[in-house]
C-alpha cells in the first residue's frame, strides 16, 4: 500500500492531471510532496487510472471508551472511465501507537507492530469518472470494548472493482488512518489563525485583488466565516487593512464591509509585522530597529478622501488670531492606515530558528517586554503553551498537532479533511498525555487559501470556548531553553537587500518624490522575509528583489551613440537620455571633451518625461578646422549622484568644410552675377547696333523720295 498526501490546492490540480496519466506517475508525484497522509492509490497496469481511498471513524477520528462508531470510507475515481462496485473492508490493530515516532511510522510508511482485525465490510456503489462515492461501515461497541484509551492504527481496503472500459481488475487499494480512544478530557486548547494575503506586486493589495479576496467566495471572506463564533486567536497582517484604507472612498464596497466585519468580531487578536515580515531574520541581520514601511503616503489618492471643512472665524474681542482656513483633503497617517482594532500589543510570531539573544532584541525593538510565539520543536522538554527562557515570555505552539491541523485546514475535500483531522486528533492526544495539565496552543501555518468549511472544522475540533490569548498569558509558565540552530543566511540576505536599498535611495534623488520608488521597495523587502516563505520561496523572493532593483537602476541612462560629424564651427549637439521609469526624472548632463580643440557647455539640466527617450542639446564650438574629439558624458541627479554608466561619444570636427562651402557658394554667386552682367551688356550692344541700322535705312528712303520729286 502507498501512503500519500494531497497538499493544499494540490488535490484539484491532480484531478485533471490524473486523466490519461499512468498510476505510477501519479503516485510518484504525490509522494514527492514529502508530507504525511493517507490517500491510497490503486494501480492495475501501466495505463490504469488512479483510484483513491479515504477512511475515518468516530468524531474526527475519536471515540469514547466502550462505545461503537461508524467508519466512513470514500472511493474516489480520478479517471475518465467508470469504476465498478467493489468491496471495502475496515480493519483495526489492537496494538496502540505509543509515541510520535510510532504514529509517524504508521501514517507515513504503513508500519505497525500489531496484527489487524476486521471491523466490518460493505459493498460500494459504482463510481463515475472523476467522481466519488462513500460507504458507511457500522462498528458495534463490542468490537471496540477491549480497547484502552490510546491511538490505534485503522485501515480500509477496496477489492473486487473493475475499470468498465476494459474490465481490468483493480488491485487492492488501501488507506491508513487512526482511531483515537479518548481518555480524560483534553487540556484547554487555543488556536491561532493567521490572517494574511500576498499581493502580486509585492507591495499593497490592488483594488482588483481586494475585490476578489473579499468577495462572498474570496479567501479573506473564508477566514472570517471560518473563525466566526469560535475563540480562535487572530494574527492579522496590518498591510490588509492598510490596503483597504489607503483607497479611501474608492475602495471596493465589499472590502470595506470585510474590514467592518473583522473589527466587529469578538475574537482576541494581535498584529503580525507589516507584510508578515520575519522579526527573527531582522534580529539576525543585526538591525537596530524593526523594519517599517518608509511611508504609505504614495499609495494615497487625495481625491479619494474627504476635504477638511473650511474653518469659520468666531467673533471675539480677544486678539487671539482665528484658525487658518483649509479646504484640502484630510489624509490618514501610517498609524491610522495600519491600525487593527482591539489588537493586543507585545505579541510576536516570527520564525522559530531564534536564540536567547534574539528574544532580548525583540523586547528592545518593541520598547516593552515581548511575548514571542515559538514552536515546541525548538524548546527543551514538554512545556505546554506557556514558558520562559531567561525570563523572556514565550507562547509555545505544539509542533506535531499544529502541523497536522494545518494539513487538515488545507484540505478542501471533506473526506480527506476528516481523515487528516483523525491524524491531528492523534497528535493532540499524545501531547495531552505527555503533559496532561498544561494548556495546548495550536498555531496554523500561514496560508492564504483556506476554505471556510475546512477552517471551521479544524477550529471546532479543538477550540475550547472562552480559552484564548488572555487565558494563555495568565497560565503558569515552565522554564525552558531554546535548542534552535539559527539560519544566518537569511539575515545576510536581508542585509544585502537593505544595502541595495541605500543605492536605490541615492538613485531616487532624480525623482520629485523619491518615496514613490522607495516605499514599495521597502515593502517588497519586508515581504521577501515573510514568515510563511520556505527556503525555496525565500530564495525566489530575494532574487526578485535584486532583479527589480537592478532593473530600476538600469531604467535611466545615456544610450550609446555613433560618431557625430561636426561640419560647422558652432552647433548644438543632441544627446539622448532614456527614462523607462513611470515618473519624470530631473537630471544633469555633464559633457567633458578630451581635447581643447572643442569648446562645450559643461553641464545641461533637463527633465525627461516618463517612459521616453529625449534629446538634450549641448552647445559646442570648434577652435580648429578639423580633428577627432571624444566627449565623456555623465548623467547626474540634482544632488550629484551618478546615474547609469559614463558614456563616450566621438565627434569628427570638419569645420573647414563650412569655409569651403561658403567660398564655393560665394564664387558661384560671383560667377552667376558676372555672366548676368555680360549677357546684359551684350544684349544692349545688340539693341544699339540694331537701332543704328534702322536709322540709316530710314535716312536712305527719305533721300530717295526727295530726288524723285
Amino acid at each position: 500500500m502507498t501512503a500519500t498526501t494531497l497538499e493544499n490546492g494540490l488535490r484539484a490540480r491532480l484531478h485533471s492531471l490524473a486523466r490519461g496519466s499512468v498510476v505510477l506517475a501519479v503516485a510518484l508525484g504525490l509522494c514527492a510532496t514529502g508530507a504525511s497522509g493517507t490517500a491510497a492509490v490503486a494501480e492495475t497496469n501501466a495505463d490504469a487510472p488512479a483510484v483513491e481511498l479515504f477512511v475515518s471513524a468516530g468524531v474526527r477520528g475519536t471515540v469514547a471508551p466502550g462505545t461503537g462508531t461508524t467508519a466512513s470510507v470514500t472511493v474516489e475515481n480520478d479517471a475518465t472511465s467508470r469504476l465498478s462496485s467493489g468491496r471495502v473492508t475496515v480493519e483495526i490493530s489492537r496494538t496502540p501507537l505509543t509515541g510520535e515516532d510510532a504514529l509517524t511510522a504508521w501514517l507515513e510508511d504503513d508500519e505497525s507492530a500489531g496484527t489487524f482485525d476486521e471491523l466490518g465490510t460493505d459493498t460500494t456503489a459504482p463510481v463515475d469518472a472523476d467522481s466519488s462515492v462513500s460507504s458507511n461501515v457500522f462498528v458495534p461497541p463490542e468490537a471496540l470494548a477491549d480497547l484502552a484509551p490510546g491511538i490505534y492504527p485503522l485501515r480500509a481496503s477496496l477489492s473486487d472493482a473493475t475499470i468498465d472500459n476494459d474490465q481490468t481488475d483493480v488491485k487492492t487499494v488501501t488507506s491508513s488512518s487512526v482511531l483515537v480512544v479518548s481518555a480524560a478530557a483534553v487540556p484547554p486548547v487555543a488556536v491561532i489563525v493567521p490572517v494574511t494575503a500576498t499581493p502580486a506586486s509585492g507591495a499593497l493589495l490592488s483594488p482588483d485583488e481586494l475585490s476578489a479576496l473579499t468577495a462572498p467566495d474570496g479567501d479573506l471572506t473564508a477566514v472570517l466565516e471560518g473563525v466566526a463564533g469560535t475563540s480562535a486567536i487572530l494574527a492579522i497582517d496590518p498591510s490588509i487593512p492598510a490596503a483597504i484604507r489607503s483607497l479611501g472612498s474608492t475602495a471596493p464596497e465589499q472590502a470595506r464591509e470585510w474590514l467592518s466585519r473583522l473589527d466587529a468580531l469578538p475574537n482576541e487578536r494581535f498584529t503580525l509585522q507589516f507584510g508578515d515580515a520575519d522579526i527573527t531574520t531582522q534580529a539576525q541581520a543585526g538591525l537596530g530597529a524593526l523594519l517599517q514601511p518608509t511611508t504609505l503616503t504614495p499609495f494615497l489618492n487625495p481625491d479619494a478622501f474627504t476635504a477638511a471643512p473650511i474653518a469659520t472665524p468666531t467673533p471675539t474681542s480677544s486678539p487671539t488670531p482665528s484658525p487658518t482656513p483649509t479646504d484640502g483633503p484630510v489624509l490618514p497617517d501610517d498609524a491610522t492606515l495600519t491600525a487593527v482594532e482591539g489588537s493586543v500589543s507585545g505579541i510576536l510570531w516570527p520564525r522559530s530558528d531564534l536564540t536567547t539573544q534574539n528574544l532580548a532584541t525583540f523586547s528592545a525593538y518593541l520598547g516593552e517586554d515581548a511575548t514571542t510565539i515559538v514552536s515546541s520543536s525548538v524548546v527543551e522538554g514538554a512545556t505546554g503553551a506557556r514558558a520562559t527562557v531567561d525570563g523572556r515570555s514565550l507562547l509555545v505552539t505544539d509542533a506535531p498537532s499544529s502541523s497536522a491541523f494545518s494539513r487538515a485546514a488545507n484540505a478542501a475535500a471533506a473526506p480527506l479533511r476528516q481523515q487528516r483531522l483523525a491524524e491531528a486528533s492523534a497528535h493532540l492526544q499524545l501531547s495531552a498525555l505527555a503533559n496532561p495539565t498544561a494548556p495546548i496552543l495550536i498555531g496554523l501555518t500561514r496560508d492564504d487559501t483556506r476554505s471556510a468549511d475546512a477552517l471551521r472544522d479544524v477550529i471546532a475540533s479543538v477550540d475550547t470556548p472562552g480559552f484564548a490569548l488572555e487565558s494563555l498569558l495568565a497560565a503558569p509558565a515552565t522554564t525552558t531553553t531554546l535548542t534552535a540552530t539559527p539560519d544566518g543566511a537569511r539575515g545576510a540576505s536581508l542585509q544585502r537587500m537593505l544595502d541595495d536599498e541605500v543605492v536605490l535611495a541615492a538613485f531616487g534623488t532624480i525623482l520629485e518624490d523619491p518615496q514613490v520608488l522607495l516605499s514599495p521597495k521597502r515593502i517588497q523587502i519586508m515581504r521577501a522575509t515573510a514568515v510563511g516563505l520556505g527556503a525555496d520561496g525565500f530564495d525566489e523572493a530575494v532574487s526578485a528583489v535584486h532583479t527589480a532593483t537592478s532593473d530600476t537602476l538600469d531604467a535611466v541612462d545615456i544610450p550609446q551613440a555613433s560618431t557625430i560629424q561636426l561640419l560647422s564651427a558652432n552647433a548644438d549637439l543632441p544627446f539622448s537620455v532614456r527614462n523607462d521609469l513611470p515618473w519624470p526624472v530631473s537630471v544633469r548632463l555633464l559633457v567633458e571633451p578630451n581635447d581643447t580643440r572643442l569648446d562645450v557647455e559643461p553641464e545641461i539640466a533637463a527633465t525627461i518625461p516618463a517612459g521616453t527617450t529625449s534629446r538634450v542639446k549641448v552647445p559646442v564650438s570648434a577652435r580648429v578646422a578639423s580633428g577627432e574629439v571624444t566627449l565623456r558624458l555623465t548623467l547626474l541627479s540634482p544632488t550629484g549622484v551618478q546615474i547609469g554608466p559614463q558614456e563616450s561619444v566621438r565627434v569628427s570636427v570638419r569645420a573647414e568644410w563650412e569655409t569651403i562651402g561658403l567660398a564655393g557658394f560665394g564664387g558661384l554667386i560671383v560667377l552667376l552675377l558676372g555672366l548676368g552682367i555680360i549677357r546684359t551688356v551684350r544684349r544692349r550692344r545688340r539693341e544699339r547696333d540694331s537701332g543704328e541700322k534702322t536709322d540709316a535705312a530710314d535716312d536712305g528712303r527719305v533721300l530717295t523720295e526727295e530726288s524723285n520729286e
